[in-house]
């Protein structure tokens, strides 16, 4: 009488045995670069002689091209890898075991290729990490491919961890194979989020054929797992590190909600701005639309289904979409810092860049709104500025004529005279009136004339797909911001 349930997660001994004493699952277990931890811990709780086919870790970067093959970029912590591994290994399985021997068998092939923190302590480590699996036998394979970064300055502990996250991806994997969020979670059973960061996840096959990665990426912000994930125009979750490595990065923040001709018009004068900059060559430019998580809280809880009309819309344009935690610009800036030495621009509106110079977002920060400044401008960064018409004078508000506070007047000076701040002077002038906020009421509302303020082909998709027809609130209690 009396007692609560105190222990709901399976000790990791317990996850691999009841995967042990399962008599259907059965399969081989690849790793690469950080020993065999995941398999280790199935070796260890008992009753394996019937789940592991084979173990495997080609070390040896000559045997491993044997095996899997050569990478294009000669690399070997790279999801291709990680895919040929598991592909490799499953056929391998099904040409051994013969199926008319073993008709219940559910095959799966768990595989990862790391690399743990250097000797020197200057790289932490990453790895890719994967399922490959049957819920049926005979049935067509499901995946669960993620990149994870360590956090931990050890290499022991950084090992024991990954055999941690690998059982629990296994076990999650059999045990929550209806539910792509609760796997998500289950991830990080016995595991800090002060060890690992996952910053990338997809889901294929049968048993996620409803799910929707780009959803899935918001979850990964939304519980705190990683700062930023991003997806391209295809509706795949990517490495952010992939796409920004080496890049000129110009960022575009705003709602989308949805994009409007005023987004359409800052985007194609920004990028030919950017694109003109000594540093900056036109084919490596890499532009990144940006929705802060704070955006999406504006009006309380994430709203899942409002996200996927925004993110829906913006693939569909062709977009590359990041979603992050970065509710300041310089924390932005860094974040894109971490992967190219390269120039970078941020277009955004006058309302966004009168904010930024303002001292009360700073606060928590010992060198206030300089160090912000410091970690913002130090990369010769340069921001677009949109103008902005105001609704009752009707005057165009420019980075010659904006007001900041008297403090930051000097501060704000030295950056418009070093040329950090240009103005995008060959805007359309009869887009400066349109404002998201209106439109979204407009189409909830269903009331006439909204189609003129939006892209031709954003206009067709939320007729055909009926997006942003649901309930939402007045424009009055949407937080505004110009670029939106």
């Amino acid at each position: 009488m009396g007692d609560q349930d105190f222990e709901r997660v399976p000790s990791i001994k317990n996850k691999a045995l009841r995967i042990n004493l399962n008599k259907n699952i059965y399969g081989t277990f690849a790793e690469i670069g950080a020993g065999q931890e995941t398999v280790r811990n199935f070796f260890r709780a008992g009753g394996s002689s019937g789940t592991i086919a084979k173990t495997m870790s080609a070390y040896d970067k000559d045997f491993s091209d044997a095996i899997y093959g050569v990478e294009d970029d000669k690399r070997y912590v790279t999801e291709s890898r990680l895919h040929k591994m598991i592909d490799h290994e499953t056929n391998l399985i099904e040409d051994r075991i013969v199926r008319d021997k073993h008709p219940n068998k559910l095959f799966f092939t768990y595989a990862n290729t790391v690399a743990t923190i250097d000797f020197a302590k200057r790289y932490k480590g990453h790895g890719w990490v994967g399922i490959k699996y049957q819920l049926k036998p005979d049935a067509e394979y499901n995946k669960i491919v993620l990149h994870m970064r360590f956090k931990e300055n050890d290499a022991r502990l950084q090992q024991n961890t990954l055999g941690i996250l690998g059982t629990n991806l296994i076990y999650a994997a059999f045990y929550a194979h209806n539910d792509a969020k609760q796997i998500l979670i289950d991830l990080y059973d016995h595991i800090d989020k002060d060890q690992i960061e996952i910053d990338t996840i997809n889901f294929s096959g049968p048993a996620f054929k409803d799910v929707d990665n780009r959803l899935i990426s918001l979850q990964l912000v939304k519980n705190g797992m990683t700062d930023a994930v991003m997806f391209d125009a295809d509706a795949n979750n990517v490495l952010p590190a992939k796409v920004l490595y080496k890049k000129n990065i110009l960022a575009l923040r705003g709602s989308f909600r949805p994009v409007t001709k005023v987004n359409e018009d800052i985007y194609e004068k920004s990028i030919a701005l950017f694109a003109k900059e000594k540093k900056v060559e036109k084919e490596n430019i890499e532009v990144v639309f940006e929705i802060t998580l704070s955006n999406l809280r504006s009006e309380g809880e994430i709203n899942e289904e409002d996200f996927m009309d925004r993110a829906k819309l913006l693939c569909s344009l062709g977009h590359t979409v990041m979603i992050s935690n970065f509710q300041e610009y310089y924390k932005l800036v860094e974040y894109f810092s971490n992967y190219t030495k390269e120039r970078m621009g941020l277009a955004m509106g006058v309302n966004n860049l009168v904010d930024i110079f303002d001292e009360k977002y700073y606060r928590h920060l010992s060198g206030g709104i300089l160090e912000a400044f410091g970690k913002l401008f130090f990369k010769d960064l340069r921001v677009y500025l949109y103008p902005y018409k105001s609704q009752n004078s009707g005057k165009i508000i420019t980075s010659e004529n904006l007001k900041v506070h008297p403090r930051m007047k000097e501060l704000y000076k030295f950056f418009k005279i070093n040329g950090r701040v240009v103005d995008i002077e060959d805007y359309d002038p009869e887009v400066l009136g349109i404002f998201s906020r209106e439109v979204l009421a407009m189409i909830a509302n269903e009331e006439e004339g909204w189609e003129d303020m939006l892209p031709a082909k954003t206009v067709e998709m939320i007729k055909e797909q009926k997006l942003f027809k649901r309930e939402y609130h007045r424009p009055e209690k949407i937080g505004f911001q110009l670029n939106q």
